[in-house]
């Protein structure tokens, strides 16, 4: 095997140099696996679909306020968004769900990227359709549920007022009832009375008849028999001699 030594120097320094950079890769790669190290970021001028590379990147120039927002469309609580990056010229369509983000492309053509924000676009639309269905549905059943309530308690309220009708037409009949069984009472006292007052007048208007009338009325003298009157003197005789 041919040392290194006695190699010319230019060729030594050609293998060193080879040896580094297919030697360069490997350890970089390990270092990134540990996390001692980034991954570098994709080409400014190229296009990435890969979520989780760009939707870091996306949230890194968020967060250093490096981006423009272009357009934004809400359906539901799922949204579509164009970014503009001014130093990179690179544009940023994003599909996300509340806060999180779903999908991040970056790319440096505008065709594309309007291209791309109105196909993101449409996808809110279908996936909020459900998320829009399931709101009018749960509102539908909230007021169904109220209106249910409400009218149970206006059923309520109701049999209550008419049970308290019934109660009342009750005691209004039975106290028309004693009120009719008083008046045929009071109807045969009335007649009653009528012939009571009807007697009394007779016997009233009969003495003041007799107070104005001027004849003398005598009482009968009742009859004596002979014989009783001839006895008399005789037992008034025979009185002083039984002494």
């Amino acid at each position: 095997m041919t040392s290194i030594e006695t190699l010319p120097a230019r060729l030594c320094w050609a293998l060193l140099i080879a040896s580094c950079l297919v030697a360069a890769p490997q350890a970089m790669a390990g270092r990134w696996q540990r996390g001692e190290a980034e991954p570098p970021a994709a080409p400014a001028n190229s296009e990435d679909t890969t979520v989780g590379n760009t939707v870091s990147e996306l949230q890194r120039l968020m967060a250093n306020h490096e981006l423009t927002e272009l357009r934004t469309t809400y359906n539901g609580n799922y949204g579509a968004s164009l970014l503009f990056h001014a130093d990179s010229l690179n544009y940023y369509v994003a599909l996300f769900h509340e806060k999180e983000f779903w999908r991040v492309i970056r790319t440096e053509a505008s065709d594309n990227a309007e291209s791309l924000y109105v196909t993101f676009a449409d996808q809110t639309r279908q996936l909020a359709q459900v998320y829009l269905d399931t709101i009018r549905l749960q509102a539908g059943k909230a007021y169904s549920e109220k209106l249910v309530t409400l009218n149970e308690r206006r059923l309520r309220g109701l049999q209550q007022e008419a049970e308290q009708q019934r109660q009342q037409s009750l005691q209004v009949s039975n106290a028309l009832q004693e009120r009719k069984q008083q008046a045929v009472a009071l109807s045969s006292d009335l007649r009653a009375t009528n012939s009571q007052l009807e007697a009394l007048d007779k016997q009233i208007k009969a003495l003041q008849a007799q107070q104005v009338n001027p004849e003398l009325s005598l009482p009968a003298t009742p009859n004596v028999a002979p014989a009783q009157a001839q006895q008399a003197p005789a037992q008034a005789q025979e009185l002083p001699t039984q002494h």
